[in-house]
């Protein structure tokens, strides 16, 4: 297995973090500091896994940081090009997440409450 070295600022403190890689098909991706691991989250997998299906698989992604502060829809329900779908709250003022076309959601890759970074995947609709 290989190891790297980076240095990483969190609020303006540098920190010294080795990441281990670990095999593709176990449950930890990434060790890192040897005690800190970092999970493959296995919805995004999924996305990543199909995101070549078919030319109407639409993968809707973060279009900026935030915090989820409400998902409006359901694995399974119909939306319509245009629906509300999400709430993101980035920088104090709440943005509406809509569907950029008709369709059926499969698969919702985030939380109520859940920090996102821009282009994370936030739900596929097919």
């Amino acid at each position: 297995m290989s190891c790297k070295k980076y240095n990483i600022t969190v609020n303006g403190k540098v920190y010294e973090v080795e990441i281990e890689e670990v095999l593709p098909n176990t449950e930890k991706e990434f060790k890192v500091n040897k005690n800190i691991e970092i999970k493959k989250d296995r919805n995004q997998e999924k996305i990543r896994e199909s995101n070549n299906n078919t030319r109407d698989d639409k993968v809707i992604k973060a279009p900026m940081p935030g915090t989820i502060v409400n998902v409006l829809v359901k694995q399974g329900d119909n939306v319509k090009k245009g629906q509300v779908i999400a709430i993101l709250e980035a920088m104090k003022m709440e943005n509406e997440i809509v569907s950029p076309t008709d369709g059926s959601v499969e698969i919702i890759s985030v939380d109520k409450g859940q920090n996102v970074s821009l282009g994370d995947s936030l739900l596929k609709i097919v």
